[in-house]
């Protein structure tokens, strides 16, 4: 009830985005719906509606990561002062996260179950009802279980992902540090209610003072002394090797200096935070980019195993080992993507760089994790899509609706993920850019480095991209 009433009172731009994020999970679960069409319509082609399936991962994946970006920028997943006095806590908040994000997808696949039903004819009174009821097999009973079970993948799969995401963490290590045990002076061990300064231990007098202003004799003098002399209050003869008690009237007394008051232990969520370092993805990056190469090439040379069927009369050459070397190469442009950007920043700053190309690549080397991945996996979408371009067979062209609809729902999970993703980062960098406004900085000089740090971006992924599309065609090619 609570994720529902958040997700009616929220924004008019992240009510859209959880439009989109709901949109994507349609198409998903229709592209879902009609592999289990096929697979009614053509019992005897298991193998064929099995690829089919597998061909489904890819929109699926795009779904989810776009999920998780829209939850992400969600206001009221974030932590914020005062909510744990109510029971919304970072655990509570996670969970309405992954709520709202279950609701969103569900509300999809039911459009898309409503839009399958449709098409084979099922539902009536509607335009197009059962254009596609030969492909969909009406005439055979719709498996109502094995539905349900395809439409509750994209729901499943994107809230428990969305939940590890947002997970709390360092809420361990915070509480461990609160409740340490700390050292008092001269390595006394307990835990101190206030701690001291230097040197307050060594102040005249602080020790020596009583709470009527009377010297006291340290407990370690008074243990020494014999019984009798503390039963009668006098202090034994110097003469007899005893130490002399020093009397109030002997004693010059000057006004101690006042104690230095503790300062509190600071909020650890108001302090800064630490500099963040490089992003130490790019090498296994680069690594698992040349390994799904390799496995491409020699997956191609071998041409052994069951030969690779893609859609939309894209050439079937090369064994099924080809689509894993796919997957690794994309694997390794979304892992190097953080590191990537990160040097873009580096590089912005180097040879003696103005205040414009410091504050384009400080924010680059800031915002590589949340702006690097997104990107990285842009990269690899649109370098499949160049070699799937190239692949094309114009002899036979069978690009049929289905194809384009994955198509459609890949690259614009992606470019949606990443546009989600420069929402997040201009957000977290609010505070800075007012900053810089109130010091006198022309919005210009913004818009500047937002267009540098683009220009840059683009300088580096894109060739990436090229080079990255014609080494995956080439083996394919011959």
């Amino acid at each position: 009830m609570l994720a529902l009433r958040l997700t009616r009172g929220a924004r008019p731009a992240l009510q859209l985005r959880r439009i989109l994020v709901a949109a994507a999970s349609a198409g998903t679960g229709f592209l879902l719906l009609c592999t289990l069409g096929y697979a009614m319509s053509h019992p005897d082609e298991t193998t064929a509606s099995l690829l089919r399936l597998a061909w489904c991962a890819t929109p699926l994946a795009a779904t989810v990561h776009f999920a998780v970006a829209v939850a992400r920028t969600d206001p009221a997943a974030r932590p914020r002062p005062g909510l744990s006095a109510i029971g919304l806590g970072p655990t509570r908040l996670m969970a309405v996260a992954a709520t709202t994000t279950a609701l969103s997808c569900t509300l999809g696949s039911l459009l898309a179950l409503l839009f399958f039903l449709h098409l084979r004819g099922d539902l009536t009174g509607m335009p197009f009802d059962g254009a596609a009821a030969e492909f969909l097999a009406a005439k055979e009973p719709m498996p109502l279980p094995a539905a349900l079970t395809l439409l509750t993948l994209t729901p499943a799969i994107a809230s428990v992902t969305v939940g590890w995401v947002l997970r709390p963490q360092g809420v361990r290590a915070a509480s461990t540090r609160t409740t340490a045990r700390s050292y008092g002076g001269f390595g006394g061990y307990g835990n101190s209610a206030a701690r001291e300064t230097f040197g307050a231990y060594g102040r005249f007098g602080t020790r020596l003072r009583g709470a009527g202003g009377r010297p006291t004799q340290p407990a370690t003098d008074r243990a020494t002394q014999p019984a009798a002399t503390r039963a009668a209050g006098t202090a034994p003869d110097p003469l007899r090797g005893g130490t002399p008690q020093t009397r109030a009237s002997d004693t010059h007394h000057f006004p101690a200096p006042p104690l230095d008051t503790p300062a509190a232990d600071p909020d650890p969520g108001t302090l800064p935070p630490p500099p963040q370092e490089a992003p130490r993805g790019l090498p296994w990056g680069i690594a698992v980019l040349a390994a799904g190469l390799a496995v491409e090439a020699y997956a191609t040379r071998t041409a052994t195993g069951t030969p690779l069927t893609m859609p939309g009369g894209l050439a079937s050459t090369g064994p099924v080992s080809v689509l894993l070397g796919w997957i690794l190469t994309a694997t390794g442009l979304a892992l190097a993507g953080p590191g990537l950007t990160h040097l873009c920043g580096h590089l912005l700053q180097t040879a003696r760089p103005g205040a414009l190309r410091l504050l384009a690549g400080r924010v680059l080397m800031a915002e590589a994790t949340r702006i690097g991945r997104p990107l990285g996996v842009v990269c690899a979408v649109a370098s499949g899509a160049y070699a799937m371009a190239a692949l094309y067979d114009t002899a036979e062209p069978s690009f049929g609706p289905l194809t384009a609809l994955g198509l459609l729902l890949v690259t614009g999970c992606t470019v949606a993920t990443l546009l989600t993703a420069a929402v997040e980062a201009k957000h977290a960098r609010a505070d800075t850019t007012a900053a810089l406004l109130r010091l006198g900085a022309p919005a210009t000089v913004l818009r500047s480095a937002a267009a540098l740090r683009a220009g840059a971006l683009l300088s580096v992924f894109g060739p990436l991209t090229l080079i990255v599309a014609e080494l995956a065609a080439l083996p394919l090619a011959r």
